[in-house]
């Protein structure tokens, strides 16, 4: 059971509101972009450009935040400044405008979901083990998005999506302001120097992993929904396949924490890699057979469940005390920043010249490398 002291509802509605407007974002932005008659190629740069903002930008607000000890305002200035920019989208559809305006926006989006990873953590204390049983609501709100936007878009077409994610990420401000700030400061201090801590191999592997396995995933949100279409599929089916991956994601975190502590985190991590390697190329190969595209669904259990969790508990144990801030934000710049825009780019190009079965292949590749660096390099720890 989580203490009282922790705001459950309270952590947990920000998740939920976070990822219900990823939810919206991520599987339907390419396909609004495609309405706009970008290319592949377009449409994987334009997404890039989120990652690569999230290189930088998570970074200089876990600075600030480690810095000021205030990391809800931090939160709540980036999620306002995020609403704020994501209104550009309104006033030209030209591609370099988007660019702008997804570059803008992302700096001030990427500020503020590391530092509630932080905060979160920091209200679990001895107990970040049941981390789990927060963040699942983030995956209820996803799926909650993502399920009804499908029909939604298949009647109104993509033309309202911008307006359905403004309201979300405006959404995302206001349950910010029910996390109180003096509530969310970490008051510890670091035992180890920030140099020597990233001079360690287990360390550097880690984040090498992170940086692989969402890389791997650059194909599945910004094409899959295309390349769904493209075979027949309808945006309301797409949406449900979007959601039941999700499903499955929520059930593995409603059971995280006993596999935490009954497995040793490397295992689970090695796990989670090897599973991934086959999604990908089950969804590249079987894409036209729903039953097998379903059973592919449920490995996102292991393909960012798992991986996520075990992650967020590792770089919880190595970067403690001030550190947590900068250690959450440099996660987030080298996994969903780093890994996620060369992702992207990646799928641009790959699928631009290859097609959709390669460029899934190529995400398999992605995932096995970050299954050898785990066996290699990742120590048994409980």
């Amino acid at each position: 059971m989580l203490s009282m002291t922790v705001p459950y509802w309270r952590l947990s509605g920000f998740y939920l509101f976070y990822f219900a407007a990823l939810g919206a974002f991520l599987p339907y932005w390419g396909l609004y972009l495609h309405s706009l008659s970008f290319s592949p190629l377009e449409i994987g740069e334009l997404m890039a450009t989120i990652g690569f903002t999230k290189v930088i930008a998570p970074n200089v607000w876990g600075y600030l935040a480690d810095h000021t000890g205030k990391r809800m305002t931090v939160v709540r200035v980036g999620c306002a400044c995020a609403v704020l920019a994501f209104t550009g989208v309104f006033f030209a559809h030209g591609y370099w405008w988007l660019l702008l305006v997804m570059m803008v926006y992302g700096f001030f989006w990427n500020a503020a979901l590391p530092q509630f990873e932080a905060t979160t953590l920091t209200h679990l204390g001895d107990a970040t083990h049941r981390y789990s049983s927060i963040r699942l609501w983030g995956s209820i709100g996803f799926i909650a998005s993502v399920a009804a936007l499908g029909p939604v878009l298949q009647i109104y077409g993509e033309s309202v999506l911008p307006i359905i994610v403004i309201v979300l990420i405006s959404a995302i401000f206001i349950a910010s302001l029910w996390v109180k700030e003096n509530t969310a400061v970490p008051v510890h201090v670091a035992h180890e120097p920030l140099r020597s801590l990233l001079q360690r191999r287990e360390v550097l592997a880690l984040l090498v992993i992170c940086f692989l396995m969402q890389a791997s995933h650059g194909p599945y949100y910004i094409f899959y929904t295309l390349y769904l279409e493209a075979h027949s599929y309808s945006r309301t089916s797409i949406g449900q396949l979007w959601a039941f991956g999700v499903i499955a994601e929520v059930v593995l975190f409603l059971v995280m924490h006993r596999l935490i502590g009954r497995f040793d985190l490397r295992s689970l991590l090695l796990f989670s890699a090897a599973l991934t390697t086959a999604r990908w190329v089950i969804i590249g190969v079987y894409v036209d057979n729903l039953t097998i595209v379903i059973f592919a669904q449920t490995l996102h259990a292991a393909s960012f469940a798992i991986y996520h969790a075990v992650a967020i508990e590792l770089i919880h144990r190595y970067f403690t005390g001030k550190h947590q801030g900068k250690g959450q934000a440099l996660y987030s710049s080298v996994s969903f920043g780093l890994g996620g825009a060369i992702g992207s780019l990646y799928a641009g190009y790959v699928w631009d010249g290859l097609g959709g079965a390669a460029t899934f292949a190529g995400a398999g590749v992605f995932s096995l490398l970050a299954f050898g660096i785990a066996w290699r390099f990742v120590p048994r720890n409980r």
